[in-house]
């Protein structure tokens, strides 16, 4: 039950007194219920990022106007905390998870009208490679084409912690007016790194299948399905974002 997400974990499923399945019966968490409890996270994350999209402007020299800041920046914090409430509150994801969609929603639309104003275009197409993505592993995932073995998890968790270690370096050495070569670069070693980036992505959705139809066939409680709709979330809007940086390096050359 090994998942890169940090959303979806090992212990997720279990009762921390017991360590044994939590379950009710006939409250169970279900595969169709998990797929419409997705949709409708999406729904919400889409009419909250096309409100910023039409509430962002640019002036003419490309600045963004007053307001940008808040929809990104209050969209990026105020997702990262709900993410973690969810995360250590998985019994509360019938409320967090939606408010998590709403507000990543702004997030989303802030930085894509900034995209898609110095890369025109450049939107619909990492939309289009998303969606393609993640019905392509569902495929293959269905049709057995590619199993959740348990070297294969652990090769995914591997090289998601490595990316996050390189994206917290980052961070950290930003503050400082540092940044790393290369690999936030157009050149040939910046787009590799982002292919590799969006790979893994991708592997964590089969990840994420995977540890849904587990909590399924175990018979987790029904508000497991808005938990489980919200590790997707988590993933996909990783894979959205990434695929947005390897365009504009594609595009910048």
């Amino acid at each position: 039950m090994r998942s890169g997400n940090p959303a979806l974990k090992e212990s997720t499923f279990l009762d921390l007194a017991s360590g044994s399945v939590v379950s009710r019966d006939g409250q169970a968490m279900t595969l169709n219920g998990t797929v419409n409890k997705t949709g409708f996270l999406l729904l919400l994350t889409i009419l909250t990022a096309a409100f910023a999209w039409s509430q962002v402007e640019f002036g003419p020299d490309g600045r963004p106007q007053p307001g940008f800041g808040i929809y990104m920046w209050g969209g990026l914090i105020g997702g990262f905390i709900l993410a973690m409430v969810t995360v250590f509150k998985k019994e509360w994801a019938p409320v967090t998870a939606p408010a998590y969609a709403l507000v990543e929603g702004f997030f989303l639309g802030a930085i894509s009208a900034m995209y898609n104003f110095m890369y025109e275009g450049i939107v619909l197409q990492a939309v289009m490679l998303t969606f393609g993505t993640l019905f392509a592993l569902l495929f293959a995932y269905r049709t057995g084409l590619i199993k959740a073995t348990e070297n294969f998890k652990l090769g995914v968790v591997a090289a998601t912690g490595g990316i996050a270690l390189v994206y917290l370096a980052t961070i950290v050495l930003g503050f400082f007016g540092v940044s790393i070569p290369l690999i936030h670069e157009s050149g040939l070693v910046g787009i590799g790194f982002s292919l590799f980036v969006i790979v893994i992505a991708a592997l964590n959705l089969v990840l994420d299948f995977d540890f849904i139809e587990t909590g399924v066939e175990q018979g987790a409680p029904k508000y497991m399905e808005w938990y489980g709709a919200f590790g997707l979330m988590v993933t996909l809007v990783w894979l959205y974002i990434e695929f947005l940086r390897l365009l504009s390096k594609l595009q910048s050359r």
